[in-house]
């Protein structure tokens, strides 16, 4: 007989089974107890409306579902099971379930891998309206670019890491043939950067993407390292031995210095790892990256996320649009 579990209710299960649920006395079995609601089916929750803005012609909701949670691609320092396990989670239904969900709450956008074009497509072809941008990540750059626009991609781009690497190794010319491969396409085209130093040096080239897809996060958060251990292009140089090196930790290393550059861009931005992968509330994130310039942000959910960081996020572009920003909003 087929039973649904909440999330944290087969965690629970299991500790009671194990004779741990005696007491419920650590922080963790507290934390597995203190909910245990599964995420509620797109019909049961109130419709919501979000802010949206125009790229070129694509109109794209404020907040975007990223794509590593659902494809299985999790950042997970040095914990070895998470993508594995979050792979187990999102079969093809869980997927189209996250999906009717966050277009209930306003979201009608997702960010993410060519793999993933079959689950949206079938998720399309059963009704549903999310759009779909690229990251284009899936083997030779020009042939994934195509294969996304004909597979239905609204939108493209070259994947930061991707990016990252054809710049640090001085690649300007085959990434300028790039740009110029899928501005010919029609889609609109962007182009991704864990460094700032991606960004500045194609802009020195003189690249003319319709957006940047950057990341962005604070770095108050533990396990974010040490200013004196930062370096560029620590995202594609691996992870490091050394506890004060990065370590698949952080993917905005210089926040303020970003903030500065991309204000005075006149692209629409997209902002992602706004949640340095799980370490940063929607509370203390949302309205910051907002604040701070960011057009778009692109966030990674579960299904039992979207009711809460919608909220969170409509409140938080009330609020900016009621103060204001020192970088106007480019779409």
């Amino acid at each position: 007989m087929t039973q649904e579990i909440g999330r944290r209710g087969f965690l629970k299960r299991s500790l009671v089974a194990g004779g741990a649920a005696l007491a419920w006395g650590s922080h963790e079995e507290k934390a597995l107890a203190a909910d245990i609601t599964p995420a509620p089916a797109a019909a049961s929750v109130t419709p919501l409306t979000l802010p949206k803005g125009k790229i070129k012609d694509l109109e794209i909701s404020r907040v975007i579902c990223g794509g590593n949670l659902i494809g299985g691609w999790a950042h997970s320092r040095d914990l070895i099971y998470v993508s594995p396990l979050i792979k187990a989670y999102h079969t093809d239904d869980k997927v189209i379930e996250t999906f009717k969900l966050a277009e209930q709450r306003g979201i009608n956008t997702a960010l993410t891998n060519p793999a993933s074009n079959r689950v949206i497509n079938a998720y399309r072809k059963a009704g549903g309206k999310m759009q779909w941008i690229s990251d284009c990540a899936a083997g030779n750059l020009k042939d994934s670019i195509k294969n996304s626009v004909d597979t239905g991609a609204d939108a493209v781009y070259v994947q930061g890491g991707i990016c990252d690497k054809m710049v640090k190794t001085g690649q300007m010319k085959e990434l300028e043939s790039i740009v110029s491969f899928m501005k010919d396409l029609g889609a609109p085209c962007g182009l991704g950067a864990h460094s700032l130093e991606t960004v500045r040096q194609c802009v020195a080239a003189g690249f003319e993407p319709d957006f940047w897809v950057k990341t962005l996060h604070k770095d108050t958060y533990w396990s974010a390292t040490p200013e004196s251990g930062r370096h560029a292009f620590d995202e594609i140089d691996g992870s490091k031995k050394d506890h004060n090196l990065h370590h698949d930790n952080m993917w905005c290393t210089n926040a303020k210095e970003t903030i500065e550059y991309m204000g005075k861009l006149n692209k629409p931005w997209i902002a992602f790892k706004t949640l340095a992968a799980g370490a940063i509330h929607p509370r203390e994130a949302f309205q910051w990256c907002f604040e701070n310039g960011a057009d778009f942000l692109c966030v990674g959910m579960f299904d039992f996320q979207i009711v809460e960081n919608t909220d969170i996020a409509a409140k938080a572009l009330q609020v900016v649009t009621a103060k204001g920003r020192p970088r106007p909003w480019i779409a």
